[in-house]
């Protein structure tokens, strides 16, 4: 269970977020919905670690995070939360297979592991055809679900997302999102996820809504 209390942030003089507050469940699918600028991106950058607040408290299984720095704080991120962007951020001089494999290596697993674990998970993602390909050489589709295994590869608590499918065409994003509960049901994979796809936050457990870095309702 992720604990969200009173967090705070701001740039300047504009206040982003003013005091959220929620949790998150083990095994739910969470969506964040909101205007642009409303503070939606921040507060998964906040949770996944990837910025910090100026106040509040995040706890991941009673687990204080916000006090984490340095090789501590990057250890925690690589062995507990995964991450799947819009642009799926893969780097384009390794393989599919390759791209999945790294946070596995820089988490300490040896290279046969990391390959092996790696190499499964393109499977389960119906991509073994594809893991020795480049992304460059990958549909949008296929770069996503490269994404997602990457995400998954060091069995975090969380997979955070941010407009996963927002640059995919309409089968791909279905494809995409059926995936994200297909790992729910099969691993009891946490998933929180921004978008402005509105069947899929519909189609959540919960649907956040976010107002002037308020939360303002949820569905």
């Amino acid at each position: 269970m992720i604990e969200i209390e009173n967090i705070t942030k701001s740039y300047g003089k504009v206040d982003v977020l003013r005091g959220i507050s929620l949790r998150i469940n083990d095994g739910e699918i969470v969506s964040i919905v909101g205007p642009s600028g409303a503070g939606k991106t921040t507060l998964l950058n906040i949770v996944g670690t990837l910025e910090s607040a100026d106040s509040g408290s995040i706890r991941y299984d009673g687990t204080e995070i916000t006090s984490l720095r340095g090789s501590r704080l990057a250890r925690f991120r690589n062995e507990n939360i995964g991450f799947v962007f819009q642009f799926h951020q893969l780097l384009p001089e390794f393989t599919a297979v390759e791209n999945v494999a790294i946070p596995a290596l820089i988490g300490g697993l040896g290279k046969r592991a990391a390959m092996q674990r790696a190499q499964e998970l393109i499977e389960r993602l119906g991509l073994a055809e594809r893991a020795g390909h480049k992304p460059s050489q990958l549909s949008g589709g296929e770069r996503q679900r490269v994404a997602v295994a990457r995400a998954l590869v060091n069995n975090p608590r969380v997979i955070l997302a941010d407009e996963p499918s927002g640059s995919l065409d309409t089968r791909n994003k279905q494809e995409l999102h059926d995936l994200f509960f297909t790992l729910r049901d099969e691993l009891r994979q946490t998933f929180v996820i921004v978008t402005h796809d509105e069947a899929l936050a519909k189609r959540a457990d919960r649907c956040l809504h976010i107002n002037d870095g308020e939360l303002s309702f949820e569905s």
